[in-house]
């Protein structure tokens, strides 16, 4: 005879954390998460459904399986992992575990999840970060993005905080984390333009909103691309100069 767990029945979705890469689609339209270990290859969004990584036809997360998304309980057990130097980029989530689930000793392994809330670590500097810029490496219609600070974006593709979470969608929230400085507040979400009456987007209410904090950051990121095609321009310069 076999025993079996009791059937839990929340009132709430269970909470989880979990560490993954941000990701860039190629067009740079959508944002999504890619995990750490298994099922690595598949990105997904903030609010999605899990899928057998081995190909089998069965729904996640099956009893004989390791297929399903996969949490820790506790959120320090989670950034532990940050500490590994494979995970060093990652950013830490918050999840609400969706759907059947199956519970162990330290985390859940379950159907469908949304994720909260990132937290990015700091720059590859030490400094605070205030986007995500291109990693180096991605899955294939993605680019992996890594926390970085206003003076290490150097003209790669690059997202703001506000702007991953903006094309994430689901009310993601991401708040920068460690650096040298106090860590910083997710930036509200650009408000969409609207090509009949010739707004960009970025005036109006969205410019009450924000607080010292956020243009602080974003004035930071305007900088650093400032910088980047000032040096551009003196190099096509000194280029015309030669010949």
């Amino acid at each position: 005879m076999r025993l079996r767990l009791p059937a839990e029945r929340p009132t709430e979705p269970p909470t989880g954390y979990k560490i993954a890469h941000p990701v860039l689609s190629q067009d740079g339209t959508r944002a999504a998460f890619t995990g750490v270990s298994l099922g690595g290859a598949l990105p997904y969004g903030v609010l999605d459904d899990a899928s057998c990584v081995y190909g089998r036809r069965h729904r996640p997360p099956a009893r004989l399986c390791d297929c399903g998304f996969h949490c820790v309980h506790d959120r320090a057990a989670a950034e532990a992992m940050l500490c590994t130097a494979e995970h060093r980029d990652a950013v830490l989530l918050e999840v609400s575990v969706l759907g059947a689930y199956i519970r162990f000793e330290r985390g859940f392994r379950y159907a469908r999840q949304r994720v909260r809330s990132a937290v990015t670590g700091p720059c590859g500097c030490g400094a605070g970060a205030v986007a995500l810029a291109d990693a180096g490496w991605g899955r294939p219609g993605w680019r992996a993005l890594v926390p970085s600070c206003a003076g290490c974006l150097r003209g790669r593709t690059s997202v703001s905080l506000a702007g991953f979470a903006r094309l994430a969608g689901e009310g993601l929230r991401v708040v920068a984390g460690g650096g040298g400085g106090a860590a910083l507040p997710a930036l509200p979400a650009l408000p969409a333009a609207d090509p009949a009456s010739g707004t960009s987007g970025t005036s109006g209410a969205f410019g009450a909103e924000l607080g010292v904090p956020e243009l602080v950051a974003e004035a930071a990121l305007l900088q650093a691309r400032l910088d980047w095609f000032q040096s551009q321009l003196a190099r096509l310069g000194e280029r015309g100069e030669q010949g």
